[in-house]
């Protein structure tokens, strides 16, 4: 455990996220950003140079493995390619180091099994990186919802995608037993966004249908979730859509909206909802930097041995979902998980 109030964060890989990561470590109040590894010549440099130019003494590795044994880096972030992110989240565990790792943190709950295991043997903290899940604004709605104002939850309708840039291209070059394709990407977000106003409620069943390229990734899809008792979630997500993150909740008693799941630092994040009586209000909410805040609960989690907001168990359920809807798409069947 470190002495100071500090943790030092080192960084394996230079993709595109860190430009979101990479200040929001240097501006956390318990953070400090340390170390970056690259095999691409020259990556991590640019990347510091331009998304946190005010750092100073951040250490350069042209080996991920060598980050990893450094004594002083307390935290890895990784947000390596998808199928990356099991074996080497593992490597970090096996030194010692507690991991963010960005979302999805497997391919498989299999994997997923191994690295709550291996980081109980280490004793060190596993989180997967939803940020968004850190923004008030899902706080308030959690709390308009505690208040009864919509009733009981019946219905989550969720929708992710933003059209497919050239720059992007990368993401559906391989099939999705590879970890490409929209599911990996946008589509574990809005599974996971589904999920979260049912009380932990296991699924029942998933059905999902999709798009594929002539690679074998999944580019447009959407499904839905059986929680049992007639409470469902349906998600869609895109390559081929209009800009989109937001979720709609229906309730007994009437509903409301997240308008904008991934509001940026800049924005002010707005929410809306409505009874069956005649209410109707909007809220428009504080801007916040949801990255900066997942690091800096990571960091007090370690700093204060507390479990992290979301958990491994979370992650093995989302997981589950996830390969359920895959293998109900290529076999055109709802699968049943209970």
């Amino acid at each position: 455990m470190p002495t100071s109030n500090k943790l030092h964060w080192g960084i394996l890989g230079a993709a595109r996220i860190n430009q979101q990561l990479m200040p929001a470590i240097a501006n956390a109040k318990n953070s400090k950003l340390s170390a970056i590894s690259s095999r691409r010549a020259g990556a991590a440099e640019a990347l510091l140079k331009e998304y946190a130019p005010q750092v100073e003494q951040v250490h350069i590795y042209n080996d991920p493995t060598a980050l990893l044994k450094d004594p002083n880096i307390d935290i890895v972030y990784i947000p390596l390619a998808s199928q990356d992110h099991a074996q080497w989240t593992l490597r970090a565990i096996e030194q010692g180091k507690h991991v963010l790792c960005e979302k999805p943190m497997a391919l498989s709950v299999a994997d997923i099994e191994a690295i709550e295991v291996a980081a109980k043997k280490h004793n060190v903290y596993v989180m997967e990186g939803f940020m968004y899940r850190f923004h008030p604004q899902h706080q308030r709605i959690q709390e308009i919802i505690n208040a009864g104002t919509i009733g009981t939850v019946r219905l989550v309708r969720t929708c992710f995608a933003y059209p497919m840039q050239p720059a992007r291209l990368y993401r559906i070059d391989r099939d999705i037993s590879q970890g490409g394709g929209a599911m990996w990407d946008i589509g574990c977000y809005a599974i996971h966004a589904a999920r979260l106003y049912f009380d932990n409620t296991q699924a029942q069943a998933v059905t999902l249908l999709a798009k594929y390229n002539a690679n074998g990734a999944d580019v447009s899809s959407s499904g839905m979730i059986d929680f049992g008792d007639g409470k469902y979630a349906q998600f869609s997500f895109s390559f081929e859509h209009a800009r989109r993150a937001e979720y709609e909740i229906i309730g007994t008693k009437g509903g409301l909206k997240c308008h904008n799941v991934w509001a940026k630092q800049t924005e002010e994040p707005i929410i809306s909802w409505w009874t069956d009586s005649g209410k109707q209000q909007t809220e428009t909410l504080n801007a916040a930097n949801h990255f900066q805040l997942e690091v800096e609960h990571f960091s007090d989690c370690i700093l204060k041995n507390t479990p992290p907001k979301l958990s491994l168990q979370d992650a093995k359920d989302n997981c589950t979902i996830i390969t359920a809807a895959l293998q109900s798409a290529a076999q055109g069947k709802t699968i049943q998980l209970k």
